[in-house]
């Protein structure tokens, strides 16, 4: 009985195969929407074939923007959004900066924590050890690794800060470490800072960012930031500790080059900047008094004016030189139009003469020829 079952089962499966050799597969239809038998697209464009496994690639738009300003004008711009409250005066502004940047340079120091001055913080730090009166930002880089070692051991922490000034100040500043700083490449362009030291007061903040050997294997010893900065191991280390605005802090090795490659020698002699002048006895910037910004303002005006007078007899004198220069190239032209029709009239009467003589010669044979004519008859 057993067997007669497997028999059965055994010729079923033998009549399904040869079923399926035998009857054809019915052809697709073919819809209006087929080119030469390519399926078209939803916006008429032919599909291609996709490979077994293949998925479509999304566009990498890279990570949202972490870091928000309130924006609205320049100085807005160096303010956090979470804290701010209105944009700070000259002189609360200038307090502010200044205990920011010693609470900063504390905490890394009772850390052991590496980070040294950068941009136009390193150029205050250049003229007299403190920070550019007039100078909004305030930037610091530190390494990749000390970065990574800042978002593991360190991230939201909050810093109690109390000067040791009379009355003394008291701040609390927040060390927010950006997601996106694991990422070493620029990327889209919306997390160029690694991590900012915000004064939970008011929103200033100092910007950090950090330098890592991104190809280390093409360009061994160059340490670039998301913005595009570059610099050798040489121009960096070894760092040299030194004094800022009363307070212990590190600067590059290199740091003259480093001044010079990024603003150029000049901004290493020039003695009056942004309403503000140099004075070489107290060694400070002094911002100047509303006569003396006056008395700029005047001498600017009167410097522009000079400035385009000359500019403007510069462009007379070019005019009237090269409408004397067309002028000569017209009485060359004329001089050589009329040596080229005395040639030409000089040429015409030549062949004239020529023809004349010609003429003359042709009538006289022909009179020979009449007179031999004569002769002969």
């Amino acid at each position: 009985m057993r067997l007669i079952q497997t028999i059965i089962i055994f010729i079923t499966f033998l009549c399904f195969l040869i079923d399926a050799a035998i009857i054809p597969e019915e052809p697709r239809r073919r819809s209006p929407d087929d080119i030469n038998g390519k399926r078209l697209g939803p916006r008429g464009k032919v599909r291609r074939p996709r490979m077994p496994g293949h998925r479509r690639k999304k566009r990498d738009e890279g990570m949202p923007k972490y870091f928000h300003e309130p924006g609205g004008s320049q100085l807005g711009n160096h303010y956090d959004t979470r804290y701010y409250h209105g944009i700070q005066d000259y002189a609360d502004r200038k307090d502010t900066q200044l205990h920011m940047l010693r609470a900063y340079l504390t905490f890394f120091h009772e850390n052991r924590l590496e980070s040294w001055l950068a941009h136009g913080t390193l150029l205050g730090w250049w003229w007299n050890g403190k920070m550019l009166p007039w100078d909004w930002d305030i930037d610091t880089q530190v390494s990749g690794s000390t970065l990574k070692y800042l978002a593991e051991q360190y991230n939201h922490t909050h810093y109690d800060y109390v000067s040791k000034s009379d009355p003394p100040v008291k701040r609390t500043y927040l060390l927010d470490i950006n997601p996106a700083s694991v990422e070493r490449e620029r990327g889209n362009g919306n997390n160029i800072i690694d991590a900012r030291w915000i004064d939970t007061t008011n929103g200033l903040y100092i910007d950090i960012t950090g330098l890592s050997e991104t190809h280390p294997e093409d360009q061994p010893g160059v340490w670039v930031c998301k913005n595009y900065h570059r610099y050798h191991t040489t121009d960096l280390y070894p760092m040299r500790e030194t004094m800022y605005e009363g307070v212990i802090s590190k600067v590059p090795y290199a740091y003259d080059r480093i001044l010079t490659q990024e603003y150029g020698e000049r901004a290493l002699a020039l003695t009056d900047y942004q309403g503000h002048r140099w004075d070489p006895i107290v060694k400070e910037w002094l911002q100047k008094s509303e006569e003396e910004l006056e008395e700029d303002r005047k001498e600017k005006e009167a410097a522009d004016k000079m400035r385009e007078e000359q500019e403007k007899r510069r462009k007379d004198k070019e005019e009237a030189a090269k409408k004397k220069e067309e002028a000569e190239e017209e009485k060359k032209a004329q001089e050589q139009e009329r040596k080229d029709r005395e040639k030409a009239e000089k040429e015409k009467e030549k062949a004239d003469k020529k023809a004349e003589v010609q003429r003359l010669k042709d009538q006289q044979r022909l009179m020979r020829d009449k007179i031999r004519k004569r002769e002969q008859s």
